[in-house]
Order: structure tokens, then C-alpha cells, then sequence
């Protein structure tokens, strides 16, 4: 990771914090994932020497920029998806001053919408974090866009245990994944397709 993007990761960081003390309203709000949970990221996307990653849930890039600098070397995409103008306005800036924004497609719309029209297998990995409500009704169309050996990663896995136990027993009962929690930052679900 250069000097430049660690720079602006780290300025990021420390907005995402600031602006999450003041702001209660969810979706003005960045919410992002916890450093210990990009560098996890990072080493993940460095195993499977992933290209084709989607991520759900942009917000203003923080994860995005772990996703896309972690591929990179493979000449990796990044496709990310938000629904927040606002969001994806902030996160538009941040990818051109990272110097990663040619590995970066932003998305505006529904997830749902996005992966009902993505090919299947199209996808490496997906990192999931966004509205945990629709988690369970997505679940077939994210099955069927990772590919056989892709990995499914899902935040808030301890952080919201409660709220996202049916769709974790959901993937858990599907005998085409192994999956495991990892507890890195707000914690991670991993469930990677066998078949």
C-alpha cells in the first residue's frame, strides 16, 4: 500500500469515527468496517487472487479502497453497489484521489436489483455490508453470482448476531458452503461455495 492511500485510509478513518459520534441518523451515517477488518480483507483477496469482486454497501469508499488496492496486482475490479447519492458522491471523490478509481465500478441502485441482472458465477468474492433486512431475500442470487470456490464475506456478523442468525443458519444449512466466523473487527462471516 502506498503512502498516498494509506494517508487518505487513515483520514477516512478517523471522519468515519468523527461523523458516527455526532450523526444518529442510519443513513447519514458511514458505518465503516474497522482497519483490522481491511487489512483481513486484504489478505483474503491476496489468497484467492480475486479479480471480480462485488461489494454491497459503499458508503464513502473506506472498504472499497481496501477491496480495489488488494486486487490490484491481479488487475482486480471492484463493483460496488449504493443507493445513497450522497454516498456514492463522497466515495466518487475518494477513489479519484486514491488512484484506484480505474479498478472501481460504482453502481447506484438496489442490490437486489444488481444481482437479480448479474450473471452467474460472476463474481469472486462479495463482501456484503449493507441493509442486513434484505439479507435473507438476496441469498439465492448470491449463491448463484459466486463462483464454485468464491467466497461470500459478511460484516456485523457478531456485532448484529441477532439480527443476522436466520440468514448465517441459512447459508449454514446449505450443504454447497463451509462457512465460519471470524471475529475480526464487527465480526465476519465466511462462507466459501464448495459446489
Amino acid at each position: 500500500m502506498n503512502a498516498t492511500l494509506k494517508n487518505l485510509l487513515e483520514e477516512l478513518e478517523a471522519f468515519g469515527h468523527a461523523n458516527d459520534a455526532l450523526i444518529k441518523d442510519r443513513p447519514a451515517r458511514m458505518l465503516n468496517i474497522t482497519r483490522d477488518t481491511g487489512d483481513f480483507l486484504s489478505v483474503l483477496i491476496k489468497i484467492m487472487s480475486a479479480k471480480r469482486i462485488l461489494e454491497i454497501g459503499t458508503s464513502n469508499g473506506y472498504s472499497t479502497l481496501w477491496l480495489a488496492d488488494a486486487s490490484r496486482p491481479f488487475d482486480g475490479k471492484v463493483t460496488t453497489v449504493e443507493m445513497s447519492r450522497f454516498k456514492i458522491a463522497m466515495a466518487a471523490e475518494n477513489f479519484a484521489r486514491s488512484g484506484l478509481a480505474e479498478h472501481i465500478t460504482q453502481i447506484e441502485g438496489d442490490a437486489g436489483d444488481v444481482l437479480q441482472t448479474a450473471k452467474d458465477a460472476a463474481f469472486d468474492l462479495i463482501f456484503l455490508d449493507s441493509d442486513r433486512a434484505q439479507y435473507d431475500g438476496w441469498w439465492p442470487d448470491l449463491k448463484r453470482v459466486l463462483r464454485c470456490g468464491g467466497l461470500l464475506v459478511v460484516d456485523n456478523a457478531t456485532s448484529h448476531a441477532e439480527e443476522m442468525a436466520p440468514f448465517i443458519k441459512a447459508i449454514q444449512a446449505d450443504g454447497d458452503f463451509v462457512t465460519s466466523l471470524v471475529p475480526v473487527g464487527k465480526g465476519e462471516f465466511l462462507a466459501t461455495r464448495e459446489k
